[in-house]
């Protein structure tokens, strides 16, 4: 087949927007994947996990790019096995970090907190949440002092809380946004990087080394932590059932994740009618 889209980098969330709400990949997404990159298209996974977790999810349809981990705090090459890109959480960041162990760290009040490296998490401060978060995920993870985590190693944080203590969490965060890039990605999860890290950085980054215009570059979501990937590219689209304000910042509104919603994407693209 003609290399049509080799000028298009497509960047996909995976959970509720590559898989369906059941965590399974609808045939019709596997199939126009495969076409769109018979194409030359350049086809991307872009998502919070750590690489071993984001493995299997790769290995179901093989992309022909690295991924975006980490929310956008790395770029990894599975087929090379290798780091290409990535920018982690700041001294400043760290103290950040600790300091809020130390405010939130009794009673119902209390945070559990997680750094994620490449190859692990360092579970800091345990509980049912964060437990049960690395065992669905299958991030492989220790036990450990938040001091016995190395310094490059921060990709991102997670803290975990009820949802009354995230809210005091985030008013903290106000205060310190030139440190660092924070994002909620549920109403007990509240997620932390690098200033200036998200998503979208990375996918521009990975354009950058494949030279890919911006104009040239799609992203699709279905929620909060995606919103930096979509305000970043230059097509945005969404899966049908994203939030109201998810719909607002994008180009394209695809049907349902169970429908096939990054198909229905890819195949805007193919016919032509993509524009930045």
């Amino acid at each position: 087949m003609k290399q049509l889209y080799s000028d298009w980098l497509v960047a996909s969330d995976i959970d509720g927007t590559l898989n369906s709400k059941l965590r399974t990949l609808p045939e019709i997404n596997k199939k126009t994947i495969d076409r769109f990159m018979a194409g030359g298209g350049n086809f991307a996974l872009a998502s919070g996990r750590p690489i071993r977790s984001l493995e299997r999810a790769y290995r179901k349809v093989n992309p022909n790019c690295p991924a975006i981990i980490l929310n956008g705090s790395g770029i990894y090459d599975f087929n090379k096995h290798e780091l290409i890109w990535k920018s982690t959480v700041s001294a400043q960041g760290r103290e950040f970090v600790k300091k809020m162990r130390k405010k939130y760290s009794h009673g119902l009040d209390r945070l559990e907190v997680g750094i994620f490296g490449l190859e692990k998490a360092y579970i800091t401060d345990k509980g049912i949440l964060s437990l049960g978060q690395v065992f669905f995920d299958d991030v492989p993870y220790i036990i450990t002092d938040i001091n016995s985590v190395p310094d490059d190693d921060w990709f991102k944080v997670i803290f975990w809380g009820n949802p009354l203590t995230i809210k005091k969490l985030k008013e903290d965060a106000e205060g310190v946004k030139d440190i660092a890039n924070f994002m909620s990605s549920s109403i007990v999860t509240f997620e932390m990087l690098e200033k200036g890290v998200h998503k979208g950085t990375a996918v521009l980054k990975l354009a950058e080394i494949l030279g890919i215009d911006r104009e040239h570059t799609a992203a699709i979501g279905d929620y909060y932590n995606d919103w930096d990937m979509l305000k970043s590219v230059g097509f945005p689209a969404c899966a049908g059932q994203a939030p109201k304000p998810i719909h607002d910042i994008c180009k394209y509104v695809a049907c349902h994740c169970n429908k096939g919603c990054v198909a229905d994407l890819l195949r805007i693209i193919m016919s032509g009618k993509a524009k930045a």
